[in-house]
């Protein structure tokens, strides 16, 4: 799987909503190898998707073809500094997102070994299918510099702030304590309250 992470800060969120909606109905049909993708905008404004696709190569066929050249230059009007990152490593948790989130979280960060952190994948989705019910999934895209998008997709925003209120199990608290030891800054967050979730 490849994915790209596209994030900018958004100037008129009805010309995008707008812009979004006519790339599912004339240009989705036509993008080659395009698996899915989650999308939405935060309270302070900014735009992310990560859109899914079978390899590298398709996705920059669909990044060439006319239809997509197009649609993007006028989508690009509503945005400012957009950002594009291309992710040809990408980890799933629990099996991948979920059609069903009713809210996605966007974790963001650096590491300082990518291998290391990509190891602790298998004990993640045990602990999280033993104590956290309210995941219903993710996937972590691995751009440049060991830079990493995670998106988890939740039942909903409400069980999932109840359940990180929980004190979490002695095996997740260390699990966790290794993963921050990896980290190297501070991490950012993006809720995405109205996930748009799209399966092709």
């Amino acid at each position: 799987m490849f994915v790209q992470v596209v994030q900018a800060r958004v100037t008129d969120e009805a010309g995008l909503r707008k812009q979004i909606e006519k790339w599912e109905q004339d240009v989705k049909p036509t993008a080659k190898g395009f698996l899915g993708s989650t999308s939405g905008i935060s309270e302070d404004g900014t735009f992310i998707v990560a859109a899914r696709f079978e390899s590298e190569e398709v996705a920059r066929q669909n990044s060439d073809s006319p239809e997509q050249s197009a649609w993007w230059e006028e989508t690009s009007g509503y945005l400012s500094d957009p950002k594009f990152y291309d992710c040809t490593d990408v980890d799933e948790i629990l099996g991948g997102g979920s059609d069903d989130a009713g809210f996605v979280q966007v974790i963001q960060g650096r590491v300082k070994d990518k291998e290391k952190v990509r190891g602790f994948g298998s004990t993640m989705d045990e602990e999280l299918k033993a104590n956290r019910p309210d995941v219903l999934g993710g996937l972590v895209a691995w751009g440049p510099d060991n830079g990493f998008s995670q998106f988890m997709y939740f039942r909903s925003e409400a069980e999932a702030r109840e359940a990180e209120k929980k004190e979490p199990t002695p095996e997740a608290a260390a699990q966790m304590e290794e993963w921050q030891n990896q980290l190297s800054g501070d991490l950012s967050f993006i809720d995405l309250k109205e996930p748009r979730l799209v399966s092709n």
